[in-house]
């Protein structure tokens, strides 16, 4: 078995998974007195602001709500000096989509996912867990992620 490692100069090491091109990390090792920031679960901003309230034509589909969570990371990360390279995990709660048969859509996530994850620009990957869940507090939601970033000493 063989594992692409990849270390960045402060600390943390990331490895993919064996013979996978897939953006995310298997593994993910943090250095001791690492400074941690947990994000709370983040739902999306409306897209659409003529559409009725809390619906999902106000927030989008899968991938228009993912592309607005992401970026809400992103600022809230920044605001504490930190960026989305320095998240280590994600946790990923997807509603299922009634125009998909009330199915996750995987590919509506991986799309808007890879805008800002495992890119030239930003090739950190983090751990990640999707999951399809039955409802979000926020009606319209399709999509709630929550984060843990780590910066190393």
């Amino acid at each position: 078995m063989s594992l692409t490692l990849t270390a960045h100069a402060d600390g943390i090491r990331r490895i993919d998974p064996p013979g996978s091109n897939f953006p995310i990390s298997q593994l993910v090792t943090v250095p001791a007195a690492s400074q941690l920031t947990f994000v709370s679960g983040t739902l999306p901003d409306v897209a659409d602001p003529k559409a009725a309230k809390g619906s999902i034509a106000a927030y989008g589909n899968t991938e228009t709500q993912t592309r607005s969570v992401l970026n809400k990371l992103r600022t809230a990360l920044r605001s504490e000096g930190l960026d989305l390279g320095d998240i280590v995990q994600l946790r990923v709660f997807l509603v299922g989509d009634p125009d998909k048969g009330n199915q996750l859509d995987f590919a509506g996530l991986q799309a808007a996912y890879t805008e800002f994850f495992a890119t030239a620009e930003q090739p950190r990957k983090p751990t990640r867990t999707a999951l399809q869940v039955v409802a979000l507090p926020l009606p319209g939601a399709l999509v709630e992620i929550e984060a843990i970033a780590a910066k190393a000493p």
